[in-house]
């Protein structure tokens, strides 16, 4: 058992420039000190410099770290594309062994917004549409409905403010 009855794991996964980091950003600057950002990118691309594919190492980097901020006594947004084949056991088990409530979200945004939305970001020269294209998955839902679909019509304020008061992070104290 990882984490305790006042834990919350919030599982944020969809495409690339869905807006996961920006929302896993917005709640934690809403909630403040005691919420651990447990990021994909930054794990498997930073400090493993991996790439995505199924069996690789930055599964269990995710699942320790994310169980470390749990049993630490932390909130935990964990956030990524987080494919549904590569990483769905892993989430599962996280989502089973939590002591605290579980949320999922995905969030839902068409290819042709995600171009969009990419073409804004800083990282946007590092790689284009054959790429995001051959990232996109439509829908790529965890079974078993333990996720909420929010779509791209669901502004960044909104999201946050939907999440904040679904996950029962607003209210809690923060740590000092």
């Amino acid at each position: 058992m990882v984490g305790t009855e006042y834990t919350r794991l919030v599982v944020l996964r969809g495409n690339s420039a869905s807006g996961k980091s920006s929302v896993a950003a917005g709640i934690r600057d809403r909630f403040g000190r005691g919420l651990a950002l447990v990021g994909q990118d930054n794990l498997r691309r930073i400090v493993l410099r991996e790439r995505d594919r199924p069996g690789a190492a930055n599964i269990g980097l995710i699942d320790l770290t994310a169980r470390y901020a749990l049993d630490a006594g932390y909130h935990v947004v964990l956030e990524g594309i987080l494919y549904a084949d590569h990483y769905g056991g892993m989430l599962d088990r996280l989502r089973a062994d939590h002591r605290g409530p579980t949320h999922g979200y995905y969030l839902h945004v068409p290819f042709t917004e995600t171009l969009a939305r990419h073409a804004t970001k800083p990282i946007a020269n590092d790689f284009g549409e054959e790429a995001l294209r051959d990232w996109y998955r439509e829908r790529d839902l965890l079974p078993g409905g333990v996720e909420t679909v929010i779509g791209a019509d669901s502004s960044l304020a909104e999201t946050v403010d939907r999440i904040m008061v679904e996950t029962g992070l607003l209210g809690l104290p923060t740590l000092e």
